[in-house]
């Protein structure tokens, strides 16, 4: 099967390269019967090697004409077809209320983000395992400060922790991307520094504060809510924080502790 550009197939079949990412799942011993749900198998060398191992895997593609060519060629592997975007993954991966999910794929560049979200929504998998563009995993793993280093980071950075693994060069996949890969863990936390329910209001301050990443925290606010310099200087000093100091350098526990106090004191984010 040829790689469908619609669906932004780019297929890794670097044997070595795979095992490796198979290890950062779940290391080999612990693999037999942990169950997996895989994002696009593509055309299934990754799948085959999680089967090989003994997991329990189940595999959600979108190509109606590849999802059949990997049943065949991996029987033992429950392949279905859809948009993982609108499928329920514990319902389809039929995994118990209690019982851990492991997540992983190669995931298109041009839903990555809507991706990472679903993937970090409650009920929490034990592990995520994904590839994706490099940019996006420095991203991921920026430390407060960098240049990556920017409201996706504070969101997902907020509720897991982040490891970049390994760069996998473009010359790997087929056919070659024009841009290098990486492969990240998230490690949900067991107590997240933000609730669920002020996920979207987490979003929208620190999108509208690195909106104005030169500037300061103080000038940032007054733009983002519109009040006076008075009210948003008593609100940082409530959070603790400095109001010279730039969105850029703060931690995301830093940030977290700024929302609560911006909706404790009557911020409504629309």
């Amino acid at each position: 099967m040829r790689a469908r550009k619609r669906f932004g197939q780019h297929f890794l079949h670097h044997k070595a390269i795979l095992e490796r990412i198979a290890d950062a799942l779940l290391p080999a011993p612990q693999l037999p019967g942990s169950l997996i749900l895989e994002i696009g198998p593509g055309q299934g060398a990754f799948t085959e090697i999680l089967a090989r191992r003994g997991a329990r895997v189940v595999a959600i593609e979108k190509d109606r004409d590849l999802a059949p060519l990997v049943q065949q060629r991996l029987p033992d592997v429950r392949v279905i077809v859809g948009d993982a975007l609108e499928l329920d993954w514990r319902a389809a991966a039929g995994a118990g209320p209690d019982e851990p999910l492991l997540l992983t794929g190669n995931i298109p560049y041009n839903i990555t983000s809507p991706l990472l979200a679903k993937a970090l929504a409650p009920p929490l998998p034990l592990r995520i395992v994904f590839l994706v563009q490099e940019e996006v995993a420095d991203r991921l793993a920026a430390a407060p400060g960098s240049n990556a280093y920017g409201a996706l980071t504070v969101g997902i950075q907020a509720v897991a922790r982040v490891e970049k693994l390994m760069k996998v060069p473009a010359g790997a996949f087929h056919p070659r991307p024009k841009v290098d890969s990486a492969v990240v863990r998230l490690t949900p936390l067991a107590e997240p520094l933000v609730a669920e329910s002020l996920g979207p209001a987490l979003r929208r301050m620190t999108v509208g504060l690195f909106g104005f990443r030169r500037k300061q925290l103080g000038r940032g606010l007054r733009e983002l809510t519109g009040w006076s310099p008075e009210r948003v200087a008593g609100l940082i000093e409530r959070a603790g924080l400095d109001p010279v100091a730039r969105p850029e350098t703060l931690a995301p526990a830093a940030f977290v502790r700024l929302l609560t106090v911006l909706i404790d004191g009557g911020w409504m984010p629309g």
